[in-house]
Formats: C-alpha cells, sequence, structure tokens
C-alpha cells in the first residue's frame, strides 16, 4: 500500500514581499496548475487560494508506489517557490527501509528533508496490530 496526505503553504521567497511580488506569485502558481494538469492524478491534487495565500493539497491511496511521483512534485514547489512550506505523510509498506514507517517530508526554504513521524510509527503496533505468526517450515 501506499498512502500520502500533506499539504503546502506555496511562497515565492522567505524574503519579504516586494510590490511585484504578487505578480510573481500569480505565475508561479500559474504554473504549478499546468503541472498538476499535467499529472491528472485520480487522487488529491488541490492548488486554491484562501485568504488571499495559495495553498495546496495533496492526499492518495493505491496499492503500489505508482505515478504521480509526489515525492517529485513536493520538490519541485520548493525549486520554483523557495519561501514554500509544507509537510507530506508517506507510508510505503513496501519500501524495504521504512516499510513500518510513517515517513515525512519537509519542506522549508526550498529543501525537503526527510523524517520518521514519531507519532504514528511504527506501524505495528502502534497503527496495526502484528499479523499471525509465520508457519514453521
Amino acid at each position: 500500500m501506499f498512502e500520502y496526505h500533506g499539504w503546502i503553504t506555496v511562497v515565492e521567497t522567505a524574503a519579504d514581499e516586494d510590490d511585484d511580488g504578487q505578480v510573481r506569485l500569480g505565475r508561479i502558481v500559474d504554473e504549478l496548475r499546468l503541472r498538476i494538469t499535467e499529472i491528472a492524478s485520480p487522487y488529491l491534487l488541490d492548488l486554491r487560494w484562501l485568504n488571499g495565500e495559495p495553498f495546496i493539497h495533496l492526499g492518495g491511496c493505491s496499492n503500489h508506489r505508482s505515478a504521480p511521483d509526489v515525492e517529485e512534485f513536493f520538490a519541485h514547489v520548493g525549486a520554483v517557490a523557495p519561501g514554500s512550506y509544507g509537510l507530506l505523510h508517506i507510508r510505503d509498506d513496501e519500501d524495504p527501509r521504512h516499510g513500518n514507517e510513517i515517513r515525512v517530508l519537509r519542506l522549508a526554504r526550498g529543501t525537503v528533508t526527510h523524517h520518521t513521524e514519531a507519532l504514528l510509527s511504527p506501524c505495528v503496533p502502534v497503527l496495526e496490530d502484528a499479523g499471525p505468526p509465520a508457519p514453521p517450515h
């Protein structure tokens, strides 16, 4: 299973905005809308303005990790709008190193870092019971 939930506050730069900042931010948002259209995911991928600020919300669940590459999209937002910040929680039970963890990608100042979500990990036993023991060989 590959499950993800996240949000991003889209900000052009971490510095104070000048008068042209809203125009540049509008262009960035237009580019991100095109990118979202290209992804054409059946899952949640929504960009909207709330109280004069652009936000992206994303979420989905599939049997296996597959397109769209949400981690790449998350990093792309940081590249085109390095003042953006947000979190993306991922559960990938097929990940050989982190299959029993919820992973958190943190976007801040254009950089994505990876962490283990301590409140929800390890998935067994925090979220689920262990399965029955394996039969002897």
